[in-house]
């Protein structure tokens, strides 16, 4: 491709609006212009590395077995209603109404589409195993879109789904696409960690994430220093403490302390670390409100939290509604007297002469022990862990957090779908059973955003060579210069005859905004061209990737570049 006939929009500046890096320098770098909140246009560059990409999802999913097919981006609300999600979705999904007054919505996701088409064309055992594909834009209603295309409302998605018979072949079937999505981020150049994660929503049984590494990631993952153990915040466990403590001899006191109502205030008052402390929260679910009771210095995740307690619509009450169920402020709840069923975290477990709330504005107990001066309660894993947290899989581990991008996520669906909307095939009886099914999803234009924020420095992007826009840019210092020109012009010819794809970079530009649009661009190799060096027999050829350069001579720059590209793909 030659610049001079390229809609290559640069940027000398940071865009005002952007927050993140990735977001910065595609704009920057003129891959994508907004056009609404959330929904983006790609200009050239930006779609040249989108449909690179696509195609290493796509050979890996052929490779895996997976079929690719294409299914309306418009879904009617009729299939969404056999599963109950038209009105469990939640706000993210946009509706709307056809002319006809019907409703439809536009799909964040297909397994209602998918479930419909093979229940009405997959009829025997005989076809089972089975796995579908798609690479298609998804548009999910974000309340605050953000960071560019990373939390984008309009983006590019692959989604899968298996169809298996028996849980063995549903096992195969999404150790398959783990090892795909492996093989696809590998392929990407991309440095990444497969984790345990909740199935949220879509609901199921086993989950993962994969998570490019970088530390603009929205989401903490966490991972053990001795064994392969990683989850995401909202799954990771923590070991519990093994030593239990004696139970103190100290007897429970209530004191005044009008002035201390937080953790911090509450520690500072008894001149004790917040993890001697226990603090209260109040929850409600459809089955009522409940006490839930953490150590000082951890955090409720309300994710396993509301999993426990199998509840819809969880949520943490408000210091009005704890002060009208309870009588008591926030500040000073308590478990002791609780009239409220009690779930302690884990790590309370073997806790003794603790700190706790009196149940008494302005007031709090000391020395509190477990069933001398309350009774026991349930223990379940509430909170989220912390750096230095024991591995809860090899117990000898220590728990370390980094902050990741979800770019992936596999689930094993179970019959969620397939039962609800009546799917079944023949068995090897000849009777009706119904199907398990997996679904794998991957963020295709997200891999691009994220891509950047893992590769870039002061100048601009560091493409990794396999999603490279190009592989080799050349940069003709004054296009009016015939000799170089045609050195240039050949160079490039070759480049394109080898099935490498060069940049040819022949505008009228000053040298200056070439070397920065070369920088902010990211061809992993650079080859700069000019009157002097055609004098002097040679020519530089630069990497992006080190920074370093070698001048090579004339009449073996083609075939360097040549095998220098190809090496790097071949890695």
């Amino acid at each position: 491709m030659r610049l001079s006939k390229t809609l290559l929009p640069t940027l000398k500046e940071d865009p005002v609006e952007a927050q993140i890096v990735s977001h910065k320098l595609m704009l920057r770098a003129g891959m994508i212009r907004q056009l609404g909140a959330g929904i983006y246009n790609w200009l050239p560059l930006g779609l040249r590395v989108l449909r690179k990409v696509e195609n290493i999802v796509r050979q890996e999913m052929d490779k895996a077995g997976a079929q690719e097919v294409l299914m309306p981006a418009v879904q009617p609300a009729e299939l969404w209603q056999e599963t109950g999600r038209w009105e469990q979705y939640g706000v993210e999904l946009l509706r709307f109404k056809d002319r006809g007054g019907r409703d439809f919505c536009f799909g964040p996701t297909h397994e209602e589409v998918i479930t419909d088409l093979v229940r009405n064309e997959l009829r025997s055992y005989k076809q089972l195993p089975a796995n579908f594909y798609q690479i298609q834009s998804k548009f999910r209603d974000e309340v605050r879109p953000r960071f560019g295309i990373m939390r984008g409302r309009e983006f590019l998605m692959k989604d899968a789904y298996s169809y298996d018979l028996d849980q063995e072949s549903l096992d195969n079937s999404y150790d398959l696409m783990f090892k795909a999505y492996q093989n696809i981020f590998k392929s990407c150049g991309l440095s990444f960690r497969a984790v345990e994660a909740d199935t949220g929503a879509i609901g199921g049984s086993d989950s993962h994430e994969f998570h490019v590494l970088a530390e603009s990631g929205e989401d903490a993952i966490a991972s053990c220093n001795s064994c392969d153990y990683a989850a995401n915040l909202e799954k990771a466990e923590a070991g519990t403490p093994k030593a239990i403590p004696s139970p103190t001899k100290e007897q429970m006191q209530k004191i005044a302390t009008p002035e201390a109502k937080t953790i911090d205030e509450v520690s500072e008052f008894f001149t004790v670390t917040p993890d001697k402390t226990v603090k209260s929260l109040l929850v409600k679910t459809d089955e009522g409100p409940f006490m839930l009771l953490l150590r000082g210095d951890h955090e409720l995740n309300e994710i396993k939290a509301s999993n426990f307690l199998d509840g819809n619509n969880f949520s943490l009450l408000e210091p009005e509604e704890v002060k009208n169920i309870t009588g008591v402020s926030v500040g000073s709840l308590g478990p002791v007297g609780a009239k409220l069923p009690v779930i302690a975290d884990l790590s309370l477990a073997n806790n003794s002469g603790f700190i706790c709330g009196a149940n008494e504005d302005g007031y709090h107990l000391t020395g509190v022990n477990w069933e001398r001066d309350l009774p026991k309660p349930k223990f379940a894993d509430l909170r989220n862990v912390q750096v230095g947290d024991s591995c809860s899989r090899c117990g000898s581990g220590t728990l370390r957090l980094d902050r990741g991008i979800e770019v992936g996520h596999v689930f094993k669906l179970g019959d969620k779908y397939t039962k609800s909307m009546g799917m079944t095939v023949l068995n090897q009886l000849g009777r009706e059973q119904t199907p398990l099914m997996g679904c794998y999803g991957i963020g295709v234009s997200r891999i691009v955003a994220a891509a950047i924020e893992q590769n870039h420095d002061d100048n601009g992007i560091v493409w990794p060579i396999s999603l490279a826009p190009f592989h080799v840019e050349i940069l003709l210092i004054n296009p009016k210069e015939e000799a170089a020109a045609n050195l240039a012009n050949d160079i490039y010819k070759q480049l394109q005859d080898s099935g490498l794809e060069p940049l040819l970079d022949d505008r009228n530009e000053r040298i200056g905004v070439k070397f920065k649009d070369a920088d902010l661009i990211g061809a992993p190799i650079r080859v700069v061209i000019g009157g002097r060096g055609i004098k002097e027999g040679a020519v530089e050829v630069q990497s992006r990737v080190d920074g370093s350069s070698e001048k090579v001579v004339l009449d073996k720059v083609a075939e360097l570049l040549i095998n220098r590209a190809k090496n790097l793909l071949s890695v």
